[in-house]
């Protein structure tokens, strides 16, 4: 069984197939409906999302971002726990790569050669997932860069910035602490003592010395 309370942001969340009928009920029109049945059927995953105060105690925040062809429509959905089967972290980058747009992979080279510790979400990762296309000429490349401590925050934000200097797209990369806790790249970059960092309980402020304490 899954351990739900272990699930953290951008987590991936595989739900049984008998599960998706009752899920999606309401959520979109029929043909759409159709297509997600068959997407439940190819064990295609949701995401874990945060919590808000209309989601009952007794089940899962889930979302699930449809593709432009589906009307990139972000769906909020409520899951019971025990019919996630598994859960998996973001794919790595190394992996998506083959889903990239060629005039993208020059840059994420530049980040595997920069060894970074990177997982990829948003649209790429989504294009990877599934098959489907979700990328379009304005996407953004979304990261996870994985940090234990000050150091590595500030090795890491060295070279986002040299690379996307030069990246055909945008780079929107989140710093991610050991517990969890993430800061987006530019904000842990900009030197402001205290940082907006986000975890699966929502948005905070807190002093920048206390993120890797």
């Amino acid at each position: 069984m899954v351990d739900v309370a272990a699930l953290r942001r951008h987590d991936l969340a595989y739900v049984c197939s008998e599960a998706w009928p009752r899920l999606l009920r309401g959520q979109v029109e029929s043909e759409t409906e159709r297509d997600l049945l068959t997407w439940a059927a190819l064990g295609r995953p949701a995401i874990f999302r945060r919590r808000t105060c209309s989601d009952p105690l007794d089940v899962v925040p889930l979302g699930l971002p449809l593709p432009p062809d589906m009307g990139r429509k972000r769906l909020a959905l409520a899951c019971p726990p025990a019919a996630i089967i598994r859960a998996a972290s973001p794919p790595l980058l190394r992996d998506v790569l083959p889903a990239a747009p060629a005039r993208w992979r020059p840059t994420i080279g530049a980040l595997l050669e920069a060894d970074l510790s990177c997982r990829c979400f948003g649209s790429l990762a989504w294009q990877y997932l599934t098959g489907l296309s979700y990328l379009t000429d304005t996407s953004d490349l979304d990261l996870l860069v994985e940090c234990r401590s000050s150091a590595d925050a500030m090795r890491a934000t060295a070279l986002l910035n040299d690379i996307a200097e030069h990246a055909p797209m945008r780079i929107d990369a989140e710093l991610v602490t050991p517990c969890g806790i993430a800061v987006q790249w530019r904000e842990w970059l900009s030197g402001n003592p205290e940082l907006l960092v986000k975890s699966h309980a929502g948005s905070a402020l807190i002093a920048r010395e206390a993120l890797f304490a």
